[in-house]
């Protein structure tokens, strides 16, 4: 019996570790495809990007709200336009022993193709000083929403264009209701900054 419960153990921290291995080996190709495609930042400067460290901490399980016909509301960006969204579904979740809601946008400005898009700007107290001060942007779809859950991986949160060429882009941000007071030290930090 005692046997049985070693080897139980033993199976189950090996899968643990595979999975977690497999897991930051997908999140590093993720990021390495991220930067080879960067529409924004020249070849050149593409030794300017920087991550914290894979943690599947940081790939959190919420629990999804949907919001029924929410109205539109218009949201300023870092440029001289505006844009429209609306909260499709809060996700709630805790962090670091601490409740956290950030709400799911969709934009009225989807094209065709892109009706499953949501979208979730959100800034943290990392702004300013790890990460892009105006906060980090996440893509999601609606068919991520499985049974009333959703997967955030901070891990995947990137800089908005705005954090590599100033003044030519309207990147939308984070409204209110998405700014944690928590550091989220995952995902991509700020642009540029020696390393």
């Amino acid at each position: 019996m005692v046997m049985k419960t070693i080897l139980t153990s033993l199976l189950l921290s090996m899968t643990l570790f595979v999975h977690a291995q497999s897991y930051t080996d997908s999140l590093t190709q993720y990021r390495k495809d991220y930067v080879v495609k960067h529409e924004v930042v020249a070849d050149s400067l593409k030794t300017g990007f920087d991550f914290f460290p894979p943690d599947p901490a940081y790939r959190i399980l919420a629990d999804v709200e949907e919001v029924r016909d929410s109205p539109w509301f218009s949201v300023a960006t870092s440029g001289k336009l505006r844009k429209t969204f609306r909260v499709y579904a809060i996700a709630k979740f805790t962090i670091n022993g601490k409740k956290q809601e950030l709400s799911l946008l969709q934009s009225q400005a989807l094209g065709a193709g892109y009706e499953d898009y949501l979208f979730l700007p959100f800034t943290d107290a990392s702004n300013g000083e790890e990460t892009y001060t105006n906060g980090r942007y996440m893509d999601l779809a609606i068919t991520d929403i499985k049974g009333k859950k959703i997967t955030l991986d901070f891990n995947k949160c990137y800089n908005p264009y705005c954090a590599y060429v100033s003044g030519k882009y309207n990147c939308p941000v984070p409204p209110q209701s998405n700014r944690l007071e928590i550091p989220l030290p995952a995902g991509e930090k700020k642009f540029g900054v020696a390393h």
